[in-house]
């Protein structure tokens, strides 16, 4: 009998597919899910992965088995689910393993208006109650169960985008798109193309824009250098403006400006932050503590309120509805608005982005160079035996440098001279994980040499 504990996580579901995530599997979550909600309709949707009909299929069954209704949406990205929960008012399911790799796929669930259940809020139940039900069996179905019906919301998601970002004063502007064979290919057209909407000033460059859950081409993590180089080529060799890249649930957006180079997630949350704070004056923005410093110090002098998190959405969108928050950016690229239901959502960052860049003349490297105020190095995972005992070692070895500590996500070591790192334990593997932040790069080098060799000592 399988342990569904080793497929829960801390925010969402994710197996192989035929031996963890089955059809039974997802059947008993889905029963699970009415269960722990009480649910009486809800709204599911699924990536581009082969297994994600049968599965949100087998899912729908449980629920429908509960008496629960079921809107299904079809091909989907994670965050046009998001809107179909706030739009729909329903609780919510999204087939998606995001950026792993095709055998895999996996379960997001949240509440009506896109409330996310995680660990803390609901998750940990539902793994309960699916756990019992594979081992004793399902109870007879209700006298009434449930109907299923279809709804397509891509064009009323678009719209609602579009609202939000005004794209129509923009100058012209040549944009690849790095779909990375996920559900960009089905958003960006109907989006930022004329699919569906009249088109904008937009020259869009595909790149596979096939949806493929087998991700022929490269991962669809954009995180990873390496999955944005066909990016970075064909920005150069098309003359465009900027890249976008998407991961395969199209949840996150990565950007690269006319020269081919990245820009980091932090100076993307300070240019987002600045246009949202435009729009509601001294209102709190969230970071989480990986972000740059340069992040509080933007929100600060643009008279908003910078709030640190941590790592996590179900922690970002807590804080935004504790704080009404206008908006929230994590050093992993994901974006959550206010206007969005507190959700994540590449597209409607992409969207800030291509705005500001339009609505100037300079490239986007000048754009975003007052974003760009240290050297950071990027995570940096090491195997460990044992994560205490390394977070101990940073600890004591930089306790005799005059370093402050916290502990509101791992480790975090503030140096006198404005250098930083955090240290993170990962929940699910033997790993810890390092971001070091300093002045300039050769300061940063230094500091993450530094700590990587008592890591890892």
């Amino acid at each position: 009998m399988l342990d569904l504990s080793t497929i829960v996580k801390a925010y969402d579901v994710r197996g192989i597919v035929g031996e963890q995530l089955t059809e039974d599997v997802a059947a008993a979550i889905g029963a699970a899910f009415i269960d722990i909600t009480k649910a009486e309709r809800i709204v599911t949707g699924h990536d581009m992965r082969d297994s994600g009909p049968a599965l949100s299929g087998a899912f729908a069954a449980g629920a429908t088995s509960r008496g629960a209704d079921v809107v299904e949406i079809g091909l989907a990205s994670t965050d046009l689910l998001y809107f179909a929960s706030g739009r729909l008012e329903l609780p919510g399911a999204m087939f998606t393993a995001s950026h792993n790799p095709a055998r895999y796929n996996g379960i997001k669930m949240c509440r009506a208006g896109a409330q996310p259940i995680g660990a803390e809020s609901g998750l940990v139940e539902i793994r309960q109650a699916a756990q019992g039900y594979l081992e004793h069996g399902r109870p007879d179905p209700v006298a009434r169960p449930g109907s299923v019906s279809q709804q397509d919301l891509l064009r009323a998601y678009a719209e609602l985008l579009r609202s939000l970002v005004d794209l129509s004063g923009s100058r012209r502007l040549k944009v690849v798109v790095d779909a990375g064979n996920g559900m960009a290919g089905h958003t960006v057209p109907a989006v930022l193309g004329d699919a569906i909407l009249p088109a904008l000033s937009l020259d869009i460059v595909p790149l596979y824009f096939e949806l493929d859950g087998t991700f022929p081409n490269h991962e669809a993590n954009p995180l990873e250098p390496a999955n944005l180089v066909d990016l970075q080529r064909a920005v150069v060799e098309h003359s465009a403006d900027i890249g976008l890249a998407f991961d395969g649930d199209a949840d996150r957006c990565f950007f690269v400006d006319s020269d081919g180079n990245a820009v980091s997630p932090s100076a993307v949350t300070g240019l987002v932050a600045v246009r949202e704070l435009a729009k509601a004056p001294g209102s709190a923005v969230i970071h989480n503590l990986i972000t740059s410093r340069a992040v509080p110090e933007i929100i600060l002098e643009h008279g908003g309120r910078p709030i640190r998190t941590r790592v996590g959405h179900s922690y970002i969108k807590a804080r935004m509805a504790e704080t009404d928050a206008v908006f929230g950016g994590e050093h992993s690229a994901h974006y959550y608005f206010r206007d969005f239901w507190r959700a994540d959502t590449g597209m409607l960052a992409a969207m800030h982005v291509l705005a500001a860049l339009g609505e100037q003349s300079r490239p986007l490297s000048a754009l975003t160079n007052s974003y760009e105020r240290y050297a950071a190095s990027g995570e940096i995972n090491s195997q460990v035996a044992d994560r205490d005992a390394g977070m101990a070692a940073i600890r004591s070895h930089f306790a005799t440098q005059g370093a402050t500590f916290d502990e509101l996500d791992g480790l975090t070591v503030s140096l006198p001279d404005g250098r930083w790192l955090n240290v993170r334990g990962s929940n699910t593997e033997p790993l810890l994980r390092l971001n070091v932040e300093a002045g300039d790069n050769p300061a940063m080098a230094a500091l993450r040499d530094e700590a990587l060799a008592v890591i890892r000592s």
